[in-house]
């Protein structure tokens, strides 16, 4: 290889998003897209829909396959964590499978970097690793204490922490995100959203988009398919389910997408007066960037949903409602709150990458 074949070689980054509903992997979107422009070259590496998502998104790069957390939701929200106990075996041993496939990779691929969006598994002491994350504190209700503990232990092992959110107060994660006296590296690098905002002619009265693992998306499908029959005026109804090929129906006043792709769910977000939706941390940075008034239907027995809808509420900008309490009237209540307002924050992408360009 002559000397200016190595000036043109690019540098390679593991960019490995946690399955996990869809917002790990598209909050890493604008990620792989910077690294894209700064002359690096990501390897995408997940699982299930989160790789698929990826794969539509970005043909042209190299995609590996990662053992799946298996991840399940109960019917019953209050038993959600206790399923999550039960299966923390699974979890561990997929963990396990990540460390030995990263080592083999950072030798295959010659990889420079790591960046894991909540993957526990995806670092190296051979090259820089940074965790992404908006949870530093993890609630569980009474256990809150430990699964933050043994999250901010996993933490320490990376170089840096990136969280999506600003240091200061107003923030968007509240105590999620921000720890009184962190013994790791954290670089708040602001709210991440692949959409921008756009003046365009409103098509729609309401947007619903789903998200997030089964069995909790589907009974929410079911459920909100029968409330929005009542509702006056023109519904597009995204149902967050990635397959081969997009598929769209129309059914008197609504619309029905199975997916759309970034580029379509930003015209449409633009094009929708009311979204209504989880309250997915990635949900309320894409709402925040666009200026988007919604409402919120948190995951049942998912405490971070829980907390963020409350917060929200509280603090005057959002309403919410449990899902089995939901009724299509409650959709009035959103001209009383002022919505979530995007922050400025000047990210210098050139610069959080020379972790990468260390010798």
């Amino acid at each position: 290889m002559s000397y200016q074949d190595l000036e043109t070689v690019k540098p390679k980054i593991l960019v490995a998003p946690l399955n996990w509903g869809l917002g790990h992997a598209t909050r890493c979107i604008p990620i792989i897209e910077a690294l894209l422009e700064n002359n690096f070259e990501p390897v995408i590496a997940s699982d299930g829909v989160a790789l698929h998502i990826l794969q539509k998104e970005f043909p042209e790069l190299i995609f590996l396959e990662l053992p799946s957390y298996q991840i399940e939701y109960a019917k019953n929200g209050a038993f959600f964590k206790w399923k999550l106990i039960k299966n923390s075996p699974k979890m561990m041993e997929a963990i396990y499978l990540e460390r030995k496939l990263v080592k083999k990779w950072v030798k295959e691929y010659g990889l420079a970097g790591i960046i894991s969006d909540n993957r526990l598994g995806i670092y190296s002491k051979k090259v820089p690793s940074v965790f992404i994350t908006h949870q530093l504190n993890v609630l569980t209700g009474n256990t809150s204490w430990i699964t933050s503990k043994l999250h901010q232990y996993i933490i320490k092992k990376y170089e840096e922490c990136w969280v999506p959110d600003v240091a200061e107060i107003p923030n968007l994660t509240g105590k999620l995100g921000h720890l009184k006296n962190p013994h790791f590296k954290i670089n708040y690098i602001g709210p991440l959203s692949r959409l921008n905002r756009k003046e365009l002619p409103k098509k729609y009265d309401l947007m619903v988009i789903l998200s997030g693992p089964e069995p909790q998306r589907s009974m929410l499908e079911m459920h909100l398919k029968e409330e929005i029959k009542r509702y006056v005026g023109d519904v597009v109804f995204v149902r967050g389910v990635i397959e081969t090929e997009q598929k769209s129906e129309q059914i008197e006043h609504v619309t029905f997408y199975n997916f759309m792709t970034s580029v379509q769910l930003e015209q449409t977000f633009n094009e929708s007066e009311l979204v209504l939706c989880r309250s997915g941390y990635t949900t309320v940075m894409d709402l925040a960037k666009l200026g988007k008034k919604a409402f919120f239907i948190p995951t049942p027995g998912q405490f971070e949903q829980e907390y963020l809808a409350k917060k929200y509420k509280k603090d005057g900008l959002i309403p919410y409602a449990k899902q089995e309490k939901f009724v299509i009237e409650n959709l009035y209540e959103v001209d009383l709150y002022k919505g979530i307002q995007s922050f400025k924050s000047e990210l210098n992408w050139k610069n959080l990458f020379l972790l990468f360009k260390r010798k």
